[in-house]
């Protein structure tokens, strides 16, 4: 679950992330009292900044509900204007019916949790999937992939070639005869390259 601490001065962001769903609040105690009042702030007795501590629970939310389902979660994308698409899996493929049961959970889920949301797209990754984690290097080893990297490894950021082993965060790769390995670390981007 992802943590993020936002030092800010006007508490508008964060009731804007409240209300949209993507942020909620909670108490941490200290040893001194810590309160937000706008008298306070006009007169300029407090701090200038705030420390906040906002919890995006919405992937954790989805995840849960995802796998319980039966599926696996593969990807999670929040677009402007309300736009939620949540991009599921499962080793016999995705229907139209799996997309269906899915997003009439979630949109009770989201509704039973206030999560704000316009539009919500259920979908299948596709045939050129996006790999997040080990573990789907490891489920598609023998598969052709391409990977971009966060750092240059000899001169190159783009590889494409066949996954060859993962072990203890290092990825095992066949690019053009060549064995290379790359550290999942500095992987930023990686999909399966389609083959027809």
């Amino acid at each position: 679950m992802p943590l993020i601490v936002i030092l800010m001065r006007w508490p508008a962001v964060w009731q804007a992330l409240t209300r949209k769903g993507i942020a909620r609040s909670f108490s941490i105690s200290f040893n001194c009292k810590i309160c937000y009042t706008p008298r306070c702030l006009r007169m300029g007795f407090l701090p200038v900044f705030y420390l906040w501590v906002a919890i995006m629970d919405v992937v954790k939310l989805v995840e849960t509900t995802v796998t319980g389902l039966g599926y696996e979660l593969v990807d999670i994308e929040r677009s402007g204007r309300g736009l939620l698409r949540v991009f599921i899996d499962k080793p016999e493929g995705i229907s139209v019916e799996d997309c269906q049961v899915v997003s009439n959970q979630l949109t009770r889920l989201f509704t039973v949790e206030n999560i704000d949301y316009d539009r919500l797209e259920i979908s299948s990754p596709g045939l050129d999937r996006p790999l997040k984690k080990e573990a789907d290097f490891i489920r598609f080893t023998g598969e052709k992939a391409q990977l971009k990297l966060r750092m240059p490894m000899a001169g190159r950021k783009s590889f494409i070639g066949t996954i060859v082993a993962v072990s203890e965060g290092v990825l095992q790769m066949n690019v053009d005869g060549v064995p290379v390995e790359i550290e999942l670390a500095n992987v930023d981007k990686a999909r399966l390259v389609p083959t027809f």
